[in-house]
């Protein structure tokens, strides 16, 4: 790049820190550094990050641009091969003569532009393309049927008799359960090439991919906000841009079991293939559902690059023009927003078509993106999945079994003989109730990947070939499909005897029926009691556990957890070493942005991350800045005593004592009554929120806090959150200091609670944050032991303080930090934070604070001055607002 500094468009006047950000991060790009980017909450970190980035992206741009100029224009001269030039000149092969220099030389630059004339015109006829899907998508999808829904339902039953008519011939139905059966499977070498018959059109527009950004965040909303917040930039009217959101909308004709990473990928795949094939993806509800449906859209800064139904939709051709859309437009698009799940997960990220191969990757909301990758490469199965799966494999291979190939059988037997083994290990026997299994031996117990799989035995099994029969089969998919298919009926095997009336049966059935819905299974009714969507086969969640055995023997772990019945008991696959899945990103992407509010303590990231993934100390970039709050808007409190005196120090030995739940309530009381608008405690857990709750309420301390302000309480539910979020808003909208008693609300939180996180407690809705002690995580978890011990193995220790004990502190910092950072939400916002633990001031947690808090931070010995700071720090926001 040039020498000269970077100019930035920006939509009014950048905060001087936001110009240091982007600075970095231009340098950061352009040097292909791993970046570790902080920058508080209110201080615009996605305006930054947009302005920032797209600056880079268009410089970058214009620098091949005049590079391909001059190639085309001059082919002789080319700034890549003026070295080559230079080293003609300087004695390169004395064995070979000068023209044979020359003509490599120049067959080079000749193939060069060649390839840059066939870029461009690839590019020209992609663009044609992509303006022809825009102005037509919305026009084929949009007719309406004519016929009314008496012609629909003649129609389909119609259907079903000629069903039955030409049954007797093995013919039509046939093929709705031709599609259940595995396709052949002849050879296990996984670098057999296939012969896929592409159309010469589709072989055009699958080019290689331009430099693109891939920016991704936690939750559809935040992705969604960042691509409105595109769409305002500077940027916003050039930026092709891709959203990948959240593939469940994406895919409106999925069953309800693709919520499932691995069944996603699949229905993806297939989908795929199908796209080449010109065989249309099956689905078993999509008849008939085309009427007055909605559409929504895809923003992009470009306009509207594919219409697409919205969740209600079941068009199984939407889905496939979306797919194909998607496909075509991923490789042009210069900026792709999408999910964690599918950039860090390897076969969903290849599912969705993304190579990371030179490109810049941008994680936003990274404070949590260690737990993040542990969790989606951990996996858990129940006694009662393993059970399920195995007796609807056992059913699907009777039925199928003259119609599948050896190769399918051999597979298949050998799924079924790993999903008795692991119903045994855990002390039951498949073909019985899982729930009438009395576990004898109960206790948790935790292996090696080696270990158990002798524990097990199936050392001998090749889970690698068996992970690529899952993948190349599509097993777990089929074996949903027929369970949905045959669910609470009898599954019979199929055969010339029973073929033959097999169609009428099913005919008649259906008009029996009289379209009354199914009985759940089992596992369905407790997958809709919890409230998380049903599963017609648990083999996708056994898919991702067998997955997970295939990890080398030092990165993971499993857990052995028998309790009372075999359907209660558990194995669980704990990841380790989340850099191991990391590593590709890092090694495959130009460069990488791992960004956040909170980043603080930066340590984990390089050690457990970084390091660990094989980076260089050099490659790694660490930016921070401050906040754009004055520093007087801000004031932190480590209290360390309460009023009477008591040291407040909430370990789990003494939190649970009624002093310290009596001198909590004393400070919360004090607080009352000098902190206008709304107080948000967070305590260490729901547990203990209820016990100091239940304490206060008996003790009356509870209805003296009601008397100044309102109480409220996080609720456990997500659905109750916005409710509880709404009331508490109005309260102390409606409270002020003259009108009554109340001078606004107090909320119980909790710390990782449903309030912890991306809440925002901005103005009168937070103006004082309170941490009841420090939120350490279960040090007696079995898991977290493991990944101590396995710290304390892999990692220096820093400091003469051992990686496990640093772990603990981290994870508990994190959570503070999190916390904490609810309040301050802009520029002319105030707030006081008080924590409340005299550990807060040991020079390990105090150096863990963000640097902007830090800075600030009042060590507080006794609660008289700090009571004093911040009764005279509310008193001059007050006087200062008057004015």
């Amino acid at each position: 790049m040039s020498d000269a500094s970077p100019h930035f468009p920006f939509p009014y006047q950048p905060y001087s820190i936001q110009e240091q950000f982007m600075e970095s991060l231009y340098s950061a790009l352009d040097q292909g550094k791993i970046g570790i980017f902080e920058s508080p909450t209110g201080t615009g970190k996605s305006l930054s990050l947009i302005c920032g980035a797209l600056s880079w992206l268009r410089d970058e741009e214009e620098r091949k641009r005049q590079e391909a100029a001059v190639l085309l224009a001059v082919p002789g001269v080319s700034p890549h091969t003026q070295p080559s030039s230079a080293s003609r000149d300087s004695p390169h092969s004395p064995s070979e003569p000068g023209w044979i220099t020359d003509f490599v030389q120049k067959k080079a630059e000749r193939d060069l532009v060649n390839k840059l004339k066939e870029e461009e015109l690839r590019r020209k006829r992609r663009e044609e393309r992509l303006e022809q899907i825009r102005h037509n998508t919305g026009l084929r999808y949009t007719m309406k049927r004519k016929k009314s829904d008496e012609d629909l339902e003649a129609v389909q039953l119609l259907q079903r008799s000629q069903e039955m008519m030409t049954s007797e011939g093995g013919g039509l139905e046939d093929r709705e359960e031709e599609e259940l059966i595995v396709a052949e499977y002849e050879s296990d070498d996984d670098t057999k090439k296939q012969q896929n018959s592409y159309d010469d059109e589709d072989d055009d527009l699958e080019e290689e991919h331009v430099t693109k950004i891939y920016y991704c965040s936690r939750t559809h909303s935040q992705l969604s906000q960042f691509v409105h917040e595109v769409q305002k930039s500077p940027f916003g009217k050039d930026t092709r841009l891709v959203s990948l959101a959240s593939r469940q909308v994406q895919l409106p004709a999925m069953p309800r079991a693709v919520l499932e990473v691995q069944l996603i990928n699949e229905r993806c795949m297939e989908m795929h293939k199908n796209k080449h094939s010109g065989a249309p993806p099956h689905h078993p509800h999509s008849t008939g559902e085309r009427r007055g449906r909605r559409r929504s859209t895809i923003p992009t800064a470009q306009g509207l690059l594919l219409t697409i139904p919205t969740a209600q939709v079941r068009g199984e051709r939407r889905s496939m023009l979306l797919l194909q859309g998607l496909l075509l437009t991923i490789p042009t698009a210069q900026l792709v927003v999408l999910p964690y799940q599918t950039l860090l997960h390897e076969s969903t990220r290849r599912a969705s078509g993304i190579k990371l191969k030179d490109q810049i990757v941008i994680i936003d909301e990274a404070h949590n993106l260690i737990d993040t990758i542990t969790c989606i490469h951990s996996t858990l199965v129940t006694g009662a999945q393993l059970c399920c799966a195995h007796s609807q494999l056992t059913q699907y291979m009777e039925r199928y079994r003259s119609r599948l190939k050896a190769k399918n059988l051999m597979y298949i037997k050998q799924i079924l003989y790993v999903l008795e083994s692991l119903v045994r290990v855990l002390g039951g026997k498949v073909g019985q109730n899982p729930n009438t299994q009395v576990v004898t031996e109960p206790g948790t117990e935790l292996q090696s990947i080696n270990n158990f799989l002798f524990k097990a035995q199936i050392d001998n099994i090749n889970l690698f070939k068996v992970q690529r029969y899952y993948e190349k089969s599509m097993i777990s998919r089929k074996l949903s499909g027929f369970v949905e298919k045959f669910q609470g009926g009898t599954v019979q095997p199929t055969n010339k005897e029973n073929r033959s009336t097999a169609g009428l049966e099913r005919f008649l059935h259906s008009i029996r029926a009289g379209g009354a819905p199914e009985v759940p299974s089992p596992d369905q009714t407790g997958a809709m009691e919890d409230g998380q969507p049903g599963m017609a086969s648990p083999m996708m969640q056994i898919e991702g556990f067998l997955f997970a055995l295939t990890n080398a023997n030092k990165d993971g772990r499993v857990v052995l957890h028998r309790q009372g019945s075999l359907a209660q008991s558990s194995l669980k696959f704990l990841m380790l070493n989340p850099a191991v899945h990391f590593s590709a990103v890092l090694q495959q992407c130009r460069a990488v942005i791992i960004a956040g509010g909170t980043m603080q303590p930066v340590a984990d990231f390089k050690e457990q991350l970084l390091l660990s993934a094989g980076v260089g100390p050099e490659r790694i970039a660490v930016f921070s800045c401050g906040h754009v709050i004055p520093p007087n808007n801000i004031l932190p409190i480590i209290l360390c005593s309460g009023p009477s005196g008591q040291q407040l120090e909430f370990t789990y030995q003494k939190r649970d004592t009624p002093h310290m739940m009596d001198e909590t309530g004393r400070i919360l009381s004090n607080l009352c009554n000098v902190v206008p608008g709304g107080v948000v405690c967070f305590f260490p857990s729901y547990e203990y929120e209820k016990r100091i709750h239940a304490h206060w309420e008996q003790t009356g301390l509870l209805a003296r806090l009601s008397a100044k302000k309102k109480i409220f309480q996080e609720p456990k539910k997500a659905s109750q959150v916005e409710q509880v979020l709404a009331e508490y808003s109005r309260c102390i909208q409606r409270c002020s200091p003259s009108a009554g008693p109340l001078t606004g609300a107090l909320l119980f939180s909790v710390v990782g609670g449903k309030m912890s996180e991306g809440i925002n407690f901005s103005d009168e809705l937070g103006r004082c944050v309170v941490m009841v002690g420090m939120p350490y995580p279960n040090i007696k978890s079995p898991e977290l032991q493991e990944k101590m011990a396995y710290l304390d193995k892999t990692m220096p220790r820093v400091g003469g303080v051992s990686p496990g004990k640093a772990l603990i502190e981290n994870l508990c910092m994190k959570a503070v930090n999190q916390s904490i950072g609810r309040a301050i939400r802009h520029r002319g916002d105030y707030a006081s934070v008080l924590l409340l633990d005299q550990r807060y001031s040991r020079a390990g947690p105090l150096s863990k604070l963000p640097q902007w808090i830090r800075s600030s931070t009042q060590v507080q010995p006794s609660f008289g001055p700090a009571f004093a700071a911040l009764r005279k720090f509310f008193m001059e926001k007050k006087t200062l607002s008057k004015s």
